[in-house]
């Protein structure tokens, strides 16, 4: 069963969020919360938190499981782009140059590894 989070207009431009992202794409959910918590760039606080946040999403979903026999991993980690603000920065003889302020949308999706097998019964009366 898995569980989404999602995160919008975070004010760091997207290709910032990626390089965090990509750190933790496929990790467990344990070792990705360990490199969060100890990585300088911006947007690993952010990051944490949000994956806390879908950590509480699968938990509310899964009251009958325990969070330790789960064996929960990183799914999908998604950053797209935001708005853009747009702002002018005055510049020589009068000119102005134009800053784009860029923000992202971040989502974040938890699987567990452990799925309980389901067995479907088409096959059992294939192989009769």
């Amino acid at each position: 069963m898995e569980a989404v989070a999602k995160l919008h207009n975070v004010p760091t431009s997207p290709r910032k969020m990626m390089q965090v992202a990509d750190m933790i794409r496929g990790e467990r959910v344990s070792k990705a919360l360990n490199i969060l918590k100890y990585e300088p760039k911006i947007g690993a606080a952010r990051l944490e938190k949000l994956l806390l946040s879908a950590i509480a999403n699968w938990q509310s979903k899964n009251e009958d499981e325990s969070l330790e026999n789960a064996d929960l991993y990183i799914k999908e980690v998604r950053v797209d782009n935001g708005r853009m603000l747009k702002r002018l920065r005055p510049a020589p003889q009068g000119r102005a140059h134009r800053i784009r302020k860029r923000s992202n949308h971040v989502t974040l999706v938890i699987d567990s590894m452990s799925e309980p097998v389901v067995e479907n019964n088409n096959n059992k009366k294939n192989k009769e």
